[in-house]
C-alpha cells in the first residue's frame, strides 16, 4: 500500500512539473511543440495511441526499478531477522532509466528513506519478538516442568475400583399378601387403642421400612400431640411390642409418626445403596453410603459438609459395621490421589486389615501414644495447607485445587479422612494431648480439606468432653443403655429406644431433628475380599516415610518424660516437686490449685513423692512435711542437666 502510494505521488508530480515548464517556456516565448493538426478522430487516436505507449514505457521502468527495491528490502528484513547478516545496499537502486519528463530525485531518495525506517521498524520488532519469545520460552518451560510433574504422577499405577460382584445383594424385599393384611389389623388395632383412651385420631399411612414400621396419625381438631406422646408404653403393650418410638410431628408433615419394630428386621447390603442413583449420580465431594430410612429411600453422607462426625453406641449396636461401610464407600468412589486415610485403632484388630490400601498415608495406628503423635502430624499439616492457601491467594482447598485444571500447579491436594476407632482408650492415655488436637482440628481442619470421624462406645463426660463435643457437629447414634447416654450424644433422648444391628439415628449439622436410618450391612468376608481385590491390583505400596519419622520422634519425647522406663510417672512430676520444695508445703488440694489439675491425678502425683522420699508419710489429719530442701533441688537440677 505504501509503495503504491509513492508511486501516485510521483506520477502527480511528473504531471505538474510537465504543466510548470509549459507556462513557463510561454512566459518566456519559447517555441512549442505543436502536434499535427488531423481531424478530431485522428487526434484523439494517435494521443490515445503515444500516451498508451509511454504508459507502458514508464510503468515498465517504474515497476522494474520498484522489483529492484523490494529485493534489497526483502534482502535488508531476512537479514535483520538472522542477526548475523550486515546489511549493504548497493547503489544499483539509483541507476534508473527514467525519462527526460521524470524527475529522478524524489524517486532516488524516497526508498533510502524508507529502508531507514524500515530498519528501524525492523530492529523494534526484532527486539519486540525476542522479549515474547523469551517469555514464551519461560512459560513453556514452566509448563515443561509442570506438565513433566504431572506425566510422572500418572506413571505410577493406576487405580483400579473394585468390582461390585465383590459385594453381596439382597434378594426381594416386596411385601406379600400377609404382610399388608398384618400391616393393616395392626393399624386398626392401634386406632382402637387411642380411642379407648379418648385421643380421636385415623392412620393416614402405613411405611413399612427395614427395621421398623411407621404408621402416620392425623389427630383431630382439639387433641394435644403430647397427649399421644405420653400414651406410648399403653401402645406398646396393646401392639405386642418391645418397645416403641413416637416422633411428634413428622419433620415436614401434619401427623404424628409412631415407629412399631417389625417383627422380622431386613438387612440392608452396602451393595444396594452403592448401586443406587443416590450414590451414584451424587456430586457431593466426599459422598459415603450410610443406609436406608423408613421409606425405603437410600441415605448418602456427605463428610465435606458435615464436616466430622462422632459414632457413639453400645457394644455390638454397629458402629464397627458404620465404619467399615464408610472406608469401602470412599474406596469404591475415590481415587487415592483425591482421598487420603489416617487410621487410628486402639482395639488393635478392627481396622488392621486395611493396611496396604493405597489410600493409607502410614500403617494403621495401634499404640495410643503414637496415635497422639499423628493427631499432631495432622495439626502440623492443617497449618502447612493454610499456609499454602496464603501463599497461592486461596481461601480453601477447593479453590487451590482449581489452579491444577488452570495449570498453575502440578498436583492436586488430597483430602484427608482421620478415623479414630475408639476414643476412650485415647482418652484414658493421654487426655490432654488428644482433647487439644481434636478441639484445633474440629475447630479450623475444614477448609483445609482434613474431617474427623471419631467412634466410642463410652459416650460419657469424661469421653465426649465439652470441648469436643462442641467442636463436632454431626452424630450418628447407635443404641444406646441409658437417656442420659443419648442426651450426651444427641442432647436429645431416643438413642436408648433404637434396635441395635444398624438401627442409628443420624443427626447432621443443619437438621432440625434426628432422621431415623437402618444402617448398611458389610461381611468381615466382604471387606476382605475387596482389600485383598485392591492389593492385587496396586501392588506394593509406599507409605509416607516422614509421617512414620514425625510421629516416632513426637512418641518419644513424649515418652521421655517417664524416667526408668516407668509409664505410670507423671508427666509433671518434676514441676510438682519445685513447686512443693519452694513452698514447703504438699497437699492434695495445694497441687490441685498450683498445678491446676483433677483431684486424682493430684492424689497420684502426692503417692509419687512419697516414693522418692520428697515429703513425708501421711499422718492422720496432720499436714506433710517436706524432706527435701532447696540445696537438694538445686543440686539434682545439676546432675540432670550434667547428664544430659
Amino acid at each position: 500500500y505504501d509503495l503504491g502510494v509513492k508511486a501516485y505521488n510521483t506520477t502527480e508530480k511528473m504531471k505538474n512539473n510537465r504543466k510548470q515548464r509549459i507556462v513557463e517556456k510561454e512566459r518566456k516565448g519559447l517555441p512549442i511543440k505543436k502536434k499535427k493538426e488531423s481531424s478530431f478522430i485522428n487526434i484523439v487516436e494517435d494521443d490515445n495511441e503515444e500516451i498508451e505507449r509511454k504508459k507502458e514505457k514508464s510503468s515498465r521502468q517504474f515497476f522494474g526499478n520498484l522489483d529492484k527495491k523490494i529485493k534489497v528490502l526483502d534482502f535488508i528484513k531476512n537479514a535483520s531477522e538472522e542477526d548475523d547478516v550486515e546489511t549493504e545496499v548497493t547503489n544499483d537502486v539509483t541507476e534508473n532509466n527514467y525519462s527526460e519528463d521524470m524527475i529522478q530525485e524524489p524517486i532516488i531518495q524516497e526508498p533510502v528513506q524508507s529502508r531507514t525506517t524500515f530498519e528501524r521498524q525492523t530492529e523494534q520488532q526484532t527486539n519486540s519478538r525476542k522479549k515474547s519469545k523469551l517469555d514464551n520460552d519461560v512459560k513453556e518451560v514452566v509448563n515443561k516442568e509442570i506438565e513433566e510433574q504431572i506425566l510422572e504422577n500418572k506413571k505410577e499405577k493406576e487405580y483400579v475400583h473394585p468390582s461390585i460382584d465383590l459385594l453381596k445383594s439382597n434378594s426381594s424385599t416386596r411385601l406379600n399378601s400377609s404382610d399388608k393384611k398384618e400391616l393393616l389389623e395392626n393399624a386398626d388395632k392401634l386406632t382402637e387403642i387411642l380411642a379407648n383412651f379418648g385421643v380421636d385420631a385415623k392412620v393416614t399411612q402405613v411405611t413399612k421400612g427395614p427395621s421398623v414400621t411407621r404408621f402416620e396419625l392425623q389427630p383431630s381438631p382439639g387433641v394435644k400431640v403430647s397427649k399421644i406422646v405420653n400414651l406410648s408404653d399403653d401402645i406398646a403393650l396393646g401392639l405386642a411390642a418391645s418397645g416403641i418410638r413416637i416422633e411428634a410431628p413428622i419433620p415436614g408433615k401434619a401427623a404424628v409418626g409412631i415407629e412399631v419394630p417389625n417383627s422380622k428386621q431386613t438387612a440392608v447390603f452396602l451393595r444396594e445403596v452403592l448401586e443406587s442413583d443416590e450414590f451414584i449420580e451424587s456430586k457431593k465431594k466426599l459422598a459415603f453410603a450410610l443406609g436406608k430410612d423408613i421409606s425405603g429411600k437410600c441415605v448418602v453422607g456427605d463428610l465435606s459438609k458435615m464436616p466430622h462426625t462422632l459414632i457413639a453406641g453400645a457394644t455390638g449396636s454397629g458402629k464397627s459395621v458404620c465404619i467399615n461401610s464408610l472406608i469401602i464407600s470412599l474406596l469404591y468412589k475415590y481415587n487415592p490421589d483425591e482421598v487420603k486415610l489416617l487410621m487410628v485403632d486402639p482395639k488393635v484388630v478392627e481396622l488392621n486389615v486395611y493396611n496396604g490400601i493405597p489410600h493409607l498415608l502410614i500403617p494403621v495406628v495401634t499404640d495410643p501414644k503414637k496415635a497422639a503423635a499423628a493427631l499432631n502430624w495432622a495439626v502440623n499439616e492443617m497449618t502447612n495447607r493454610y499456609k499454602l492457601f496464603a501463599d497461592m491467594g486461596v481461601r480453601n482447598m477447593e479453590s487451590y485445587n482449581e489452579l491444577f485444571n488452570k495449570g498453575m500447579i502440578s498436583e492436586k491436594l488430597p483430602y484427608i479422612v482421620i478415623i479414630v476407632d475408639e476414643l476412650a482408650d485415647l482418652m484414658m492415655v493421654c487426655p490432654n494431648d488428644v482433647e487439644d488436637y481434636i478441639g484445633r482440628l474440629a475447630q479450623m481442619a475444614r477448609a483445609a480439606g482434613m474431617h474427623l470421624v471419631i467412634a466410642t462406645q463410652r459416650p460419657s463426660v469424661d469421653v465426649i468432653t465439652g470441648v469436643i463435643k462442641a467442636n463436632i457437629p454431626s452424630r450418628i447414634s447407635f443404641a444406646v443403655s441409658s437417656q442420659i447416654d443419648s442426651r450426651t450424644i444427641l442432647d436429645s433422648s431416643g438413642a436408648e429406644k433404637l434396635l441395635g444391628k444398624g438401627d442409628m439415628l443420624y443427626y447432621p449439622v443443619g437438621e432440625s431433628k434426628p432422621l431415623r436410618v437402618q444402617g448398611c450391612f458389610i461381611s468381615e468376608e466382604e471387606v476382605e475380599n475387596v482389600i485383598s481385590f485392591i492389593k492385587s491390583e496396586q501392588g506394593d505400596i509406599n507409605y509416607e516415610e516422614d509421617i512414620i519419622e514425625h510421629i516416632n520422634n513426637t512418641a518419644d519425647n513424649n515418652g521421655g518424660h517417664s524416667s526408668e522406663g516407668n509409664d505410670d510417672i507423671d508427666e509433671r512430676l518434676d514441676e510438682a516437686i519445685k513447686i512443693v520444695v519452694e513452698y514447703n508445703q504438699a497437699s492434695t488440694s495445694f497441687l490441685q490449685r498450683k498445678l491446676r489439675i483433677g483431684f486424682n491425678r493430684a492424689a497420684r502425683i502426692m503417692d509419687q513423692l512419697e516414693e522418692r522420699k520428697i515429703i513425708s508419710e501421711k499422718d492422720g489429719s496432720k499436714p506433710r512435711q517436706v524432706l527435701m530442701t532447696k540445696a537438694q533441688l538445686y543440686e539434682s537440677n545439676n546432675e540432670k542437666d550434667e547428664n544430659v
